[in-house]
């Protein structure tokens, strides 16, 4: 159960984290906290699994790295199996199941197109995937998306 202070703390570091030596430190005098607790809650938020993640996000194209978007198509007795060998690639921030014929998606950044190629190589031929669809952007359109909590 998410405390007042959490839903607090969640609002604010997921639009801005404080660029400072100490951006914790910041966000508790922020919050009318200090720097300890809300490292423990974060830490507590990360182990109850409402928070996965906290890092920059980075224009890649910019920085010469290649993505696309996968469709897979997975009998379903593979699902699993082929979702943890894609959750252990470094380069994949969303991996989620659908209804239909392609039922399994990700989004994959790697370093170079080349690595990118290897990679999807790879899991078009994992066990259980029967096709794989690469859907790379041909046009880029940045949504700000936060929740309120």
């Amino acid at each position: 159960m998410l405390t007042d202070f959490d839903k607090r703390l969640l609002n604010r570091i997921q639009t801005h984290l404080p660029l400072a030596t100490r951006p914790f430190a910041v966000l508790a005098e922020e919050l009318g906290s200090d720097e300890a607790t809300v490292l423990e809650r974060i830490q507590a938020l990360k182990d109850g699994g409402f928070i996965r993640r906290i890092g920059p996000f980075f224009d890649s194209a910019k920085m010469g790295y290649a993505g696309t978007l996968v469709a897979l198509k997975v009998l379903p007795e593979a699902m699993a199996d082929v979702a943890t060998h894609i959750n252990g690639y470094p380069g994949v921030t969303h991996n989620y199941e659908r209804e239909g014929e392609f039922n399994l998606w990700f989004t994959l950044m790697a370093p170079n197109q080349a690595a990118l190629e290897k990679i999807l190589a790879t899991v078009a031929a994992l066990p259980g995937v029967s096709r794989l669809i690469s859907l790379p952007a041909t046009e880029k359109f940045k949504v700000s998306v936060q929740f309120t909590l």
